[in-house]
């Protein structure tokens, strides 16, 4: 049974969410290819993340990514980063939000009570902040040292990541969450993780995906 998110919006599995947070930089295959490949793999939720296009090459690769993704698995659920233009002309499933981005009720006054509406935190502080604000869930990073980028702020560790679980909002964490890190992160409360290099710079993002969905559905 799909259980409700304090936002009201319905999360679309029962399991430890497996999110894919998109960064071209990290891929080392064809985009596409990697992001078919991941989500035959188990993935739950594909996260557009993008920072050079605009417009309409914005919403071109958002589409072709989409297409991609629920090539691999149809009921995936898309979210696009901070561009609800994006979101809605896509009619993505929802968007995640950055700290100078819309506030929050106005997102959800845009896209509706259906829609995933999250925002990254780096803080327990900050994620008992946005509890009772309205959002779905929240990203909270970085737990470990990042595998697809330099790390800018000190990680947090499991003891900060299950403080921030009891907040009452679901928490992804995010940040270094290799396989042998999932079963960790899913005893201190957290919702699910969200990775990028994990999946992206693997030689075969679809094993890696895999993994990553079996220490999940399986922490010991």
């Amino acid at each position: 049974m799909a259980r409700p998110s304090p936002g009201g919006t319905q999360w679309n599995s029962d399991r430890p969410i497996l999110c894919l947070v998109v960064d071209r930089g990290s891929s080392r295959q064809p985009l596409t290819e990697a992001v078919a490949e991941a989500c035959a793999g188990g993935v739950d939720w594909l996260q557009l993340r993008e920072r050079e296009f605009e417009g309409a090459a914005w919403l071109r690769w958002a589409e072709e990514l989409a297409a991609a993704a629920r090539s691999g698995a149809p009921g995936i659920r898309i979210l696009v980063n901070r561009r609800l233009d994006v979101a809605l002309a896509m009619g993505a499933d929802g968007v995640h939000l950055g700290f100078d981005a819309m506030p929050v009720p106005a997102a959800r006054a845009l896209l509706g009570p259906e829609s995933l509406i999250g925002v990254s935190t780096h803080t327990p502080a900050e994620v008992r902040g946005l509890a009772s604000g309205g959002v779905d869930y929240v990203h909270l990073a970085p737990i470990h040292p990042p595998k697809s980028k330099p790390a800018s702020r000190p990680p947090l560790g499991s003891e900060k990541l299950a403080e921030a679980c009891l907040a009452g909002v679901p928490v992804i964490a995010q940040g270094g969450l290799e396989p042998k890190r999932c079963a960790g992160a899913i005893r201190a409360g957290a919702a699910g993780v969200a990775v990028t290099g994990a999946i992206l710079a693997a030689q075969n993002p679809r094993k890696a995906a895999e993994a990553l969905r079996a220490a999940l559905d399986h922490p010991s």
